[in-house]
């Protein structure tokens, strides 16, 4: 998977561990007598992700720009992912009809991973960017595109390269999974605690969590900043 459809270490061992899980079940309910994942190579999944969510500047700067924006999507699809923290995949596939109460919170029934549902309260300012783009509407995508039909994942990061170009934001690239990125990193930043922003994320694992977190952390504190500081009487 890594050689041929270049998916990151961690997708691979991910995949790896529900392959493993069946087949162990199979030994277990003796269908099979040995498993041949047992002899399957995972790759190191590194200890801090390899995507850098947005400063807290730059997503102050990219909410700015996706709320003045003449095209009302734009301001849903930054909200639901870096202050909802959903994934793409869940952005563009909710519809009207998820939308509801429940218990006195306005809420969003999110269609997750593994076909698991749950329902994320909208703080105000989502509820009102949801129901602009929703504009009246009873049934169908929230997020819609130029054409008026669903947004998919490649209309989405056209959106936000755009969107991040208004705003001034320099980056290599732009892509949706920056924001949820950055919903976790901004999270630990307002001093929300760990499990909480697991819990937020969806994560099963903390440290799939902490991974998102520890490459920032590894660059605001790197040494570096502290030699320069050290020798500034002479730079």
């Amino acid at each position: 998977m890594q050689e041929v459809r270049h998916f990151q270490p961690s997708t691979v061992s991910r995949r790896v561990s529900v392959m493993a899980g069946f087949y162990r079940t199979c030994v277990i309910d003796q269908v099979i007598a040995a498993s041949p994942a047992d002899y399957v190579r995972r790759p190191n999944v590194p200890a801090e992700s390899p995507t850098l969510g947005l400063s807290h500047l730059q997503f102050e700067a990219l909410l700015s720009a996706s709320r003045l924006s003449a095209n009302v999507n734009d301001f849903a699809l930054v909200v639901m992912l870096g202050l909802l923290g959903l994934r793409i995949f869940e952005a563009c596939g909710a519809n009207v009809e998820d939308l509801g109460e429940e218990h006195g919170h306005r809420v969003l029934r999110v269609h997750g991973k593994g076909g698991k549902v749950v329902l994320t309260p909208l703080p105000p300012a989502v509820q009102r960017a949801i129901e602009r783009a929703v504009a009246g509407r009873a049934e169908g995508p929230i997020l819609l595109n130029r054409r008026g039909s669903r947004m998919d994942r490649h209309a989405a990061t056209r959106r936000l390269k755009h969107l991040a170009n208004s705003a001034a934001i320099q980056l290599p690239r732009m892509h949706p999974h920056m924001l949820r990125h950055t919903f976790v990193t901004t999270m630990l930043d307002a001093g929300v605690d760990l499990r909480d922003v697991q819990i937020a994320a969806r994560h099963a694992d903390p440290r799939t969590t902490m991974r998102y977190d520890r490459a920032r952390k590894n660059l605001d504190r790197h040494p570096n900043y502290i030699l320069a500081a050290y020798m500034a009487s002479g730079t």
